[in-house]
């Protein structure tokens, strides 16, 4: 798009979506870039049907810590994210944006925290999360989102199925007190592929009736809200 083009949907609604994404592994059957190609996606389907234009995607975020090495990982620090989304939303403000949605497929602590904190001077900010929205009923092997897990796998199996190698789908079963792997208060430990829960679960069924969810209830609350006032 060029500025005209720009300027011109600025003026009907000055929304601007931002997916975020990691360049980090979710284990041996997952591409790097999984947490981006899902919050992509999601993106350029809720702006088909709202009109809301989108950025090019932010590719790296702040990792989950792990107990060996991943080759190909690629982590910001928390600061540095932070500091990165401060000076472009600072730049398309100016130009115009009065509100803008941080779409993350990333749910790590720290990362959130970066994106949590970012400041504009008059814009409105909303982050969004996908994996808040509750997906346990169309899960069997595990109850919430887990890094590289059942709902990861399948979601790119709907997605992207060129990309996922199921037969390298590795499960890991965490302790009872799951959460603190999700919320990255421990590291991935060396006894785990790199993913955590029950990839080899994971159906293109699962990923479409996920997906499904995921735009329809971020769509709902998300985007009805009416658009700031220029």
């Amino acid at each position: 798009m060029g500025p005209a083009q720009v300027a011109a949907i600025i003026a009907a609604d000055p929304r601007l979506i931002i997916p975020v994404g990691t360049c980090e592994q979710h284990g041996p059957h997952l591409p790097l870039g999984c947490a981006t190609i899902i919050a992509q996606r999601l993106a350029d389907d809720l702006s088909a049907a709202t009109g809301v234009i989108v950025a090019p995607p932010v590719e790296y975020g702040v990792n989950a810590d792990a107990e060996c090495a991943f080759p190909g990982n690629a982590s910001l620090r928390k600061k540095t994210l932070h500091r990165l989304l401060n000076d472009l939303l600072d730049s398309w403000e100016t130009t115009g944006f009065r509100e803008f949605i941080l779409l993350t497929a990333h749910d790590h602590d720290a990362h959130q925290e970066a994106l949590d904190t970012v400041i504009t001077r008059s814009a409105r900010v909303r982050v969004v999360d996908i994996y808040a929205v509750d997906l346990k009923d169309i899960l069997e092997g595990q109850a919430e989102h887990l890094h590289g897990g059942e709902a990861d796998t399948s979601l790119m199996l709907y997605i992207a199925p060129e990309l996922v190698r199921m037969e390298w789908a590795r499960d890991f079963i965490p302790p009872a007190d799951s959460r603190r792997y999700r919320r990255g208060k421990l590291r991935v430990p060396k006894d785990s592929a790199g993913s955590v829960g029950r990839p080899t679960l994971a159906t293109a069924a699962k990923g479409k009736a996920l997906y499904e969810r995921l735009r329809e209830r971020i769509g709902d609350r998300i985007f009805l809200v009416p658009a700031p006032d220029a």
